[in-house]
């Protein structure tokens, strides 16, 4: 695939999945506005911990840390993808529903372990079952998703949040009147079937169904599934650990932690979508022995997600009120909860890198298909650290505590993933990375100081205003010291964003 070509789809995956994440942020300004933060938004958040671990296990890791590659494969050795289908498919589709009825049967048991101390446990129960159905259809969502791109087809994926988010907030806006917040439950069910359904057209035009069925194959093995699934359900288990800590403080706390995470995560989508275009082709060069290409691709992916998440980290950290008042201070979202999940969005930016960088390091070790458990080994080691530091550090601060716990143990495994993928995988630049990352980082903390000197001249105006005037400061600020001190990094990175502003894309 051209750089040329790369740019493009990047360009076209970046403003369809940017425009489905605003539209996931304006469901969780909806469900602020019209729920609040107390039991309720807990309940149902308790009950969003499972299509938030499907998606995380089926759509982005075993899905595409699988299927990527065996498609991949398949496509560099001019092999019949369609044979790739007929032997996975049956089983993987089998295994879903029945790991989906599992969850609808084993929801009180499950809302019981993620969250022992809630008010509202029946409505938990409830909007999990009806949540249960997204292991099914995240699933498919994820191996149709996973095809596509492997033929370097982008768009219909890139509208996976676009259209489950429409579901959701339809479904809000209709409902809520009657059903409460179970009307957002619903809409998760209905939103996840939208991203099967979207895809469908593209997967039968450019993949097509095998002429006969079989099931099993080489691609399935259990050495090469299982350490992905162990991976995937470990990283997810931080949320686990917030939650399960989180339930034991006011209610409301839940609450103010995921619309915290939410706010602070939209940067690392976004940063992540280039990784998203760049897997398939990095799975092709493996495949096809170009071991110095590979390399390339991942530091270039590693200097571009660092500059982009040192900014906006920049940016959360020095306007979080004003950020939090403009997007949610709405309807029953009030000023003490402003403040809540602001505190929390400040502590919880300041750990965004890591997670970037774990999307961005775990990636290569699965691109041969190989079993390997390092990234587990990881993976488990900032989850200890997580935990150990929610269970100190909560008696003493709080829910900022659980944040800054999920910042340290996540960075732990980012380093990890580092060190381990310059010994195991890819002979990459540990020096080089970690130096433009250390230069990058004064940088961003001198555009973040520049955004707090700022800040008190613009109390008074308007919450939006402010976010608007302060992150011009923190991005200019940035910019302006990164081209001084002449960083490549930031400055390939600052004229590709700007056309795609100019064209609106």
């Amino acid at each position: 695939m051209s750089t040329t070509t790369l740019t493009r789809a990047a360009t076209l995956t970046v403003g369809v999945s940017l425009t489905g994440t605003l539209l996931g942020l304006g469901r969780d300004l909806l469900l602020a506005q019209l729920f609040g933060a107390d039991g309720g938004t807990d309940a149902f958040l308790v009950a969003w911990t499972v299509p938030e671990t499907a998606f995380v296990l089926v759509l982005e890791g075993a899905m595409a840390l699988i299927m990527i590659p065996a498609f991949s494969r398949a496509l560099a050795q001019r092999s019949d993808v369609r044979e790739v289908v007929a032997a996975t498919l049956p089983r993987i589709a089998a295994l879903l529903v029945a790991l989906s009825a599992a969850v609808a049967a084993g929801a009180p048991l499950l809302v019981r372990a993620v969250a022992p101390g809630l008010a509202d446990y029946h409505l938990a129960v409830t909007c999990t079952r009806l949540t249960a159905i997204t292991v099914l259809t995240f699933g498919l969502a994820g191996y149709l998703s996973a095809a596509l791109r492997a033929h370097h087809v982008f768009g219909a994926p890139a509208a996976l949040t676009l259209v489950y988010n429409a579901g959701i907030v339809a479904l809000m806006v209709m409902l809520h009147g009657r059903f409460g917040v179970v009307s957002a439950a619903l809409g998760v069910a209905v939103g996840s079937l939208f991203m099967v359904l979207v895809q469908v057209p593209g997967f039968l035009r450019r993949v097509g169904l095998p002429r006969r069925w079989r099931s099993g194959g080489p691609v399935l093995t259990i050495g090469v599934v299982v350490p992905v699934v162990v991976y995937t359900l470990t990283r997810q288990a931080q949320v686990f650990v917030e939650r399960f800590v989180g339930s034991e403080l006011p209610a409301g706390t839940i609450s103010y932690l995921n619309y915290a995470q939410k706010i602070g995560q939209i940067p690392m989508l976004i940063a992540l979508l280039v990784c998203a275009v760049t897997f398939p082709t990095l799975a092709r060069n493996v495949a096809a022995g170009e071991v110095e290409k590979a390399r390339l691709r991942v530091e270039t992916d590693l200097r571009t997600v660092t500059a982009l998440i040192l900014v906006s980290a920049a940016f959360l950290i020095s306007y979080a009120h004003p950020i939090v008042a403009a997007l949610l201070q709405h309807g029953a979202f009030t000023g003490a909860d402003t403040a809540a999940t602001a505190t929390i969005l400040r502590v919880y930016a300041a750990g965004v890198l890591g997670h970037a960088l774990v999307g961005v390091l775990a990636r290569p070790f699965y691109t041969g298909g190989q079993r390997t458990w390092f990234p587990v080994g990881a993976m488990a080691a900032g989850l200890g650290v997580t935990a150990v530091l929610a269970w100190l550090g909560t008696p003493l601060a709080g829910a900022p505590a659980i944040a800054a716990a999920n910042g340290a143990g996540i960075s732990v495994t980012a380093l990890m993933l580092l060190f381990g993928l310059r010994r195991r995988v890819l002979a990459i630049s540990v020096t080089a990375i970690a130096g433009a990352a250390g230069r990058l980082a004064v940088v961003a903390a001198l555009a973040c100081a520049a955004g707090l000197l700022v800040a008190p001249l613009l109390t008074g105006i308007a919450a939006l205003l402010q976010a608007a005037t302060g992150g011009l400061v923190v991005l200019t600020t940035f910019l302006v010291l990164a081209r001084l001190a002449g960083f490549p990094e930031v400055t390939a990175v600052a004229p590709a964003l700007s056309r795609r502003i100019r064209h609106g894309r």
